[in-house]
């Protein structure tokens, strides 16, 4: 009799619950039901057959479902949201091409440290092992999952339905504990169309109070940093999602010390304050690399100290330790010691730790600085002057600088940038001011092309009555310019700005210096210069779009996009100019031309 049971029932999806006679619901209906509970107002994804049934239950939710036409944008999207609204982003996609598609977008949110849940459809649990349609199982069955596994946090699969409140729980619970990050759900899809015990969603995560700076140990670093003679704060992209910019404001002013910051910790300090270095490494500012290289002792608070923004770790050109000293307070102790000898080290977080240096400073006598507030107007000023020309030029394509001098002049002071990759990341990062905290969004550790234009309508979505710029390449919009179907669908006016340079500038610019070429980098057609009329594929979608053909037709035309109920994407042909590189990358040391 059990032989034959099992014949029948193999390969049939099982609804049955484990609890005889008790009352039960389909899995999808009580999962939906409890996102809501626990705050989910979001979802970004893409259908497939794996997913309907949890996309039958989102229809009648107050979750507003946003659909887009590749997962790549679903994960951006997600990011952008997690980033504004401080909540973990949620992305829901199929299984194979789904997962590998929505990947990229994943792994750049986990390099920079962005809270995400993906919930995917996985082959029915009953197929384990037979490869059915779309399943990854070259080394193990149902083995598409694992691709997640080098960044997310946790990789969970579902293998019961009795399972799925405990893993749902425990990923919005570990994507927001400690240093956040994305986790990945694979839920087989017959578990969507199972039978759940009512009531089975019944543990939310808990509140999690986060590490805190001791008094002693505050105390300690403040005596340190003001006998220092030479003393800088550092900071990264910790501080802005901490949302700790006014403790480190009022930490740098109770001390008289210069803060300099890497790119994710854009904007923790008004552009025109007097302590201001500004950005360090590759695309950094000479005053900050050499206050940085010549500090006595640096406090580090909420970064990794990753390449880009260290000169690539060598001594001569940002960081020096030792001799400098260096404490270090982060969330994450893997981070702590990772790249140089760290004179104290601290697990915590960033807003926890700077109240607590702000009290310790509190009636604190501190060395004096002499002339630094001095050198370090002087130097902001001198390094200004190379563009300032530029800020204002008429010329056409237009300066790179003169775009971001056009959106400075038009943008609200609490509008967002939303950059992509290449001189509007790195020129953004060194030279445009952001007087609101938390204002600019850019991809930092992948450095993902393809990022703006998606994480702008993520950012949209959480702050609806905000301006949001996508400030963007045409490589990286051309990349995947469906993102203007979902901005129209989902009512997002979003403006797309397009620096329109006809190739894939950076390397273009990298690869000439080096071999005197730009083979490979350019967009051409028989010879000569290839252009998208990007303005006319917005038309296109049914929003506005605008193809410049001066350089003064760029503000009237922000001035009019801001105030445009559909998505606008401007197109500036531009210069392919190079961002000043006072910092160091290895990179350049690497490439050799041979014959």
């Amino acid at each position: 009799m059990a032989t034959s049971t099992t014949a029948a029932t193999l390969g049939k999806p099982q609804f049955s619950p484990d609890t005889p006679n008790a009352e039960t619901r389909i899995a999808a209906y009580q999962l939906t039901e409890y996102l809501e509970r626990l705050g989910v107002e979001v979802i970004f994804g893409l259908c497939g057959h794996t997913v309907i049934a949890l996309l039958d239950a989102l229809e009648h939710s107050t979750i507003k479902f946003v659909n887009v036409r590749h997962e790549q944008i679903a994960a951006h999207a997600a990011d952008g949201y997690a980033r504004v609204t401080g909540k973990p982003g949620v992305v829901m996609c199929h299984l194979g091409p789904g997962l590998t598609n929505a990947a990229t977008g994943v792994a750049n949110a986990a390099l920079d440290s962005i809270p995400m849940v993906v919930i995917a459809g996985d082959i029915p649990s009953y197929y384990y092992g037979r490869h059915p349609h779309q399943e990854f199982n070259l080394h193990q069955d149902a083995d598409q999952a694992q691709i997640y596994r080098p960044f997310c946090k946790r990789v969970y699969r579902v293998d019961h339905v009795r399972d799925l409140p405990r893993i749902v729980e425990r990923a919005f619970h570990l994507s927001q504990s400690g240093r956040p990050g994305p986790v990945l759900v694979s839920v087989p899809m017959d578990l969507f169309s199972a039978d759940l015990e009512v009531g089975a969603f019944a543990k939310t995560p808990p509140v999690i109070t986060k590490p805190p700076l001791d008094p002693s140990t505050a105390a300690h670093i403040v005596g340190e940093l003001a006998k220092a003679q030479r003393p800088v704060i550092y900071v990264g992209g910790g501080v802005l999602s901490s949302r700790a910019t006014s403790e480190l404001v009022a930490l740098a002013e109770a001390l008289d010390i210069p803060v300099g910051h890497t790119l994710m910790g854009k904007g923790v300090m008004r552009e025109d304050h007097p302590l201001l270095l500004g950005q360090s490494g590759f695309w950094g500012t000479p005053i900050c690399n050499e206050s940085l290289r010549t500090a006595d002792l640096i406090l580090a608070v909420g970064t990794r100290l990753a390449e880009a923004n260290s000169s690539s770790w060598e001594p001569e050109f940002t960081f020096e330790m030792p001799p400098t000293r260096l404490i270090h307070i982060d969330i994450d102790p893997a981070e702590i010691g990772r790249n140089y000898q760290t004179e104290l080290g601290v697990v915590a977080d960033a807003k926890l730790a700077l109240e607590a240096l702000v009290s310790a400073a509190k009636g604190v006598t501190h060395r004096d600085r002499g002339t630094m507030r001095a050198d370090v107007a002087r130097g902001r000023k001198a390094f200004a002057a190379n563009w300032a020309d530029q800020w204002t030029s008429d010329q056409f394509p237009m300066r790179p600088e003169r775009i971001l001098a056009e959106l400075r002049k038009h943008v609200p002071d609490d509008g967002f940038i939303v950059t992509d990759v290449g001189w509007n990341k790195n020129g953004v990062g060194q030279q445009f001011s952001f007087p609101v905290p938390g204002t600019f969004i850019t991809p930092s550790g992948l450095a993902t092309m393809g990022f703006g234009p998606a994480a702008a309508l993520g950012v949209k979505m959480a702050q609806p009555h905000r301006a949001v710029v996508a400030l963007i390449g045409d490589g990286g919009f051309g990349a995947n310019p469906s993102v203007l179907a979902t901005a129209m669908e989902s009512n997002l006016p979003v403006i797309f700005l397009v620096m329109d340079n006809a190739c894939f500038g950076t390397i273009a610019g990298l690869e000439n210096m080096h071999y005197g070429t730009k083979f490979g980098c350019m967009f051409e057609r028989n010879g000569k210069e290839y252009r998208v009329d990007f303005a006319a594929v917005a038309r296109g979608y049914g929003a506005e779009g605008v193809m410049l053909t001066s350089a003064d037709q760029l503000g009237p035309a922000l001035a009019k996009a801001l105030t445009s109920k559909l998505p606008t994407l401007i197109q500036a042909p531009m210069e392919n100019a190079p961002t000043p590189t006072p910092g160091h990358w290895n990179i350049n040391d690497i490439y050799r031309k041979g014959e």
